[in-house]
């Protein structure tokens, strides 16, 4: 490792940790962390970002899964949708990229609606998206598993996209089943894109996958030790009689393990700013809170499903609090650490890091 490995890999640390901080207290996200960073061993935030500025150039689509739906009112989530707008943004910023949002027909208005917030044009036709500049998509996918094979097909007849990067996405378990945090059924209420992605998979498009639990896309990938250690996720745990348990099926190039599905996408935008070194690529703490009141404005809830603007029962304190301080450790790091250069030698000499 030299002096770049060094920092980089530091202020991927930094990126984890932040997006882990556990103010619930009851330790899931240091549960999935543990089985995540075992598997990729190495930073899960810089590990992604990295990948996607191999893949993604200037005009490539690239396709953001998201939307949970929840009980009892059967109306999407803030968690997922807020960051996927984002993203876009970032990917728009960091590759001049055509990012398309893929979610449940009950979020489609509130992505158009917040869209205008993150800066940028909107369309259903990707023609149109394609052709135009500053501009994102957005599709409804069916929560029909049947008509879900078609409509896969259809949308990758006309677009393959660069990479996929799925966002709070509901993924299915072995037996075809959805499930909610307390493990019970919601299979009618989600949009099927997990068949979308395992077709991508089938493909070797680049896939990032970021969940905060178990049952959403790509968790899979660390299947034997979320079941191990993650309440509801063994066979037989949910309670919903299925037999198999809240923990997707499918599985990713690259997993983010957070708090909330969020952070995890703010860290992986927040190595993006790094890695291009551009910190407009991160939002602002304004623009975080102005997203989460249009969202929530929009008829989008809260996990505990409160209509007052809030991420897994984080408000826009908590929320702007974890933006700022992704913010300074990446921007300090981008302006300030060789001021620091005479210490990067010796630390690496001392071995720890080898």
């Amino acid at each position: 490792m030299d002096r770049e490995g060094l920092e980089k890999r530091n202020v991927g640390e930094n990126l984890d940790s932040l997006m882990n901080l556990d103010p619930r207290g009851y330790g899931v996200c240091r549960i999935l962390y543990a089985g995540s960073r075992a598997w990729a061993g190495e930073p899960l935030t810089m590990r992604a970002a990295e990948a996607l500025c191999k893949r993604v150039g200037k005009g490539d689509p690239v396709f953001i899964l998201t939307g949970f739906v929840l009980l009892p009112h059967r109306v999407p989530e803030m968690d997922g949708m807020v960051s996927s707008m984002l993203l876009a943004r970032a990917l728009v910023l960091a590759f001049d990229a055509k990012p398309i949002i893929l979610c449940p027909p009950d979020s489609v208005e509130a992505v158009k609606k917040c869209a205008s917030v993150v800066g940028l044009h909107i369309y259903e036709d990707m023609k149109t998206v394609m052709e135009l500049p500053l501009s994102m998509g957005v599709l409804s996918f069916t929560k029909d598993r049947k008509e879900a094979q078609r409509q896969a097909e259809a949308i990758l007849a006309e677009l393959t996209p660069a990479a996929v990067i799925s966002v709070e996405a509901p993924g299915a378990n072995e037996g075809g089943h959805y499930h909610n945090a307390a493990g019970m059924d919601v299979t009618e209420l989600e949009a099927k894109t997990d068949v979308l992605w395992n077709k991508l998979r089938s493909l070797e498009i680049l896939s990032i996958a970021i969940g905060d639990l178990g049952n959403e896309i790509g968790m899979g990938t660390i299947g034997e030790h979320i079941r191990t250690y993650v309440p509801f996720t063994a066979p037989g745990e949910c309670c919903c009689g299925c037999g198999g348990g809240i923990l997707a099926a499918s599985t990713a190039d690259h997993i983010i393990t957070a708090t909330c599905s969020d952070w995890g996408c703010y860290g992986m935008i927040a190595a993006l700013a790094y890695l291009k070194k551009d910190m407009e690529i991160l939002h602002r703490e304004e623009l975080e809170a102005e997203l989460m009141r249009v969202a929530s404005r929009s008829g989008m809830i809260d996990m505990t499903g409160s209509l007052i603007p809030g991420i897994d029962g984080f408000n826009t304190r908590m929320n702007t609090g974890v933006v700022s301080l992704m913010r300074q450790c990446t921007a300090y790091a981008l302006r300030y650490s060789h001021n620091s250069d005479h210490w990067f030698g010796p630390v690496l000499e001392k071995g720890f890091f080898s």
